[in-house]
């Protein structure tokens, strides 16, 4: 470890800054769990099929894709990541109350792509901060950011259950942009305004404000482009896109699967999806912590064949308690390897393109959740809900082909 890095882990090491970026991260997914619950009233009151609903999703998935690499690249060239953070919360929750006010498939659409933008312009900024910061724990400290967003995962989606038992969706969706705009402050006076005026020094650099050395545009742009050719990004970004395919496809008609066809309440729906999201909370740490000390490979290797193994089991046991517990292994071992992916991509590229790498690998997670929904809505509306579950078990184990030509830990310039 270098005698900066040294420096910057011995001056963070309260790791208040990692509790404040984690629960800034929980507000990005409080909003997406939240619209996951809305997602069956929407679908009722519209009218949507299937591959509509999926669309939704593809949609908001599809802009955050476009977005990433330039939100990364945005990052380290601007620098001051406050207020990058305290902006993308501030554009995640705004969308939300236009949402109230929408009767057409349209403007829905036109939401769910401007939260896309804003849900993955947090995570350049945000993960390239604490991975920088904390260079020689980056597996745990990410595994906390992670799991920011798997505790608000699991508690939105009760919490919105039971405000829709008093309140309609679209007044739930205006209270629930709330959150997001106390959040954003906090970030903007915590990490923004206030620290914006106390960048480190030559000798003590600091991540969150300092631009990245990236020398001239031209030899920036130069570098960002040779990115697509690193290989070890390529496979652990491909291995991420799959990730989240069954992340996105799980969420997306899990719950239209329990109001449709098992017919449960709005409760105990939101109970499932808290079920499965609290599993994947105490995953996260797990997850970062064994593979800074087993290796990456070993731990997404076994999560990716066990979390289909797990949807498989999910759909067999049929409408009981083991539903529910099948449901939750599928998110505790969905989680375990979403910290160590993004681990693994920050150690895959030079750390002046930190920014640029985790925008590349979001782009593609962003991408492979963008062709996710709509797909399985079609295979829904022609076959089945059960096939496209079925489908999603073999696109998460197909995951594991990308490690397999991975070292294991991706030998970039950051390992």
């Amino acid at each position: 470890m270098t005698a900066v890095a040294a420096t910057a882990s011995r001056t963070h090491n309260s790791f208040k800054d990692v509790w404040l970026i984690s629960a800034g991260h929980g507000i990005t997914h409080w909003y997406t769990a939240s619209f996951y619950i809305l997602l069956p009233l929407l679908a009722a009151e519209l009218h949507l099929s299937y591959t509509q609903i999926g669309m939704t999703i593809t949609v908001q998935y599809l802009a955050g894709a476009l977005a990433n690499i330039p939100g990364g690249m945005i990052v380290d060239v601007v620098g001051k990541k406050g207020y990058i953070m305290a902006v993308a919360l501030f554009w995640v929750g705004m969308p939300y109350a236009l949402m109230s006010l929408t009767h057409h498939y349209a403007v829905l659409l036109m939401c769910a792509a401007l939260v896309g933008i804003g849900n993955n312009l947090w995570h350049p900024a945000a993960i390239s901060t604490l991975a920088q910061r904390y260079p020689d724990r980056k597996g745990l400290v990410l595994s906390f950011h992670g799991m920011g967003g798997n505790l608000s995962e699991a508690v939105a989606p009760s919490t919105v259950a039971a405000l829709l038992t008093w309140l309609s969706w679209r007044t739930v969706v205006v209270i629930n942009v709330v959150p997001g705009v106390i959040m954003s402050a906090l970030i903007l006076g915590m990490l923004g305004a206030f620290s914006a005026r106390t960048v480190g020094t030559a000798g003590n650099a600091d991540p969150l404000n300092d631009r990245a050395k990236v020398g001239s545009r031209k030899v920036y742009l130069r570098d960002v482009t040779k990115l697509l050719r690193n290989k070890s990004l390529m496979l652990v970004s491909c291995s991420s896109a799959l990730r989240t395919m069954t992340q996105a496809g799980i969420f997306t008609f899990l719950p239209v699967f329990l109001f449709q066809q098992l017919h449960y309440s709005q409760l105990a729906i939101g109970l499932c999806i808290s079920a499965l999201s609290i599993s994947g909370f105490l995953a996260a740490p797990v997850g970062g912590h064994l593979s800074d000390r087993i290796g990456r490979k070993r731990v997404v290797m076994s999560s990716t064949l066990l979390t289909g193994t797990m949807i498989i089991g999910m759909l067999l046991v049929g409408k009981n308690l083991l539903f529910v517990l099948f449901v939750a292994l599928v998110g505790f071992f969905l989680y375990a390897m979403r910290s160590v992916l993004q681990a693994w991509a920050v150690e895959s590229v030079p750390k002046q393109l930190a920014g640029a790498g985790i925008g590349v690998q979001f782009g593609f997670t962003s991408f492979g959740a963008a062709i996710s929904p709509a797909f399985l809505g079609l295979v829904a509306d022609k076959y089945t809900i059960y096939g496209a579950f079925y489908l999603l078990a073999g696109t998460i184990i197909l995951g594991n082909l990308f490690m397999a030509f991975l070292p294991d830990r991706a030998a970039g310039p950051n390992s």
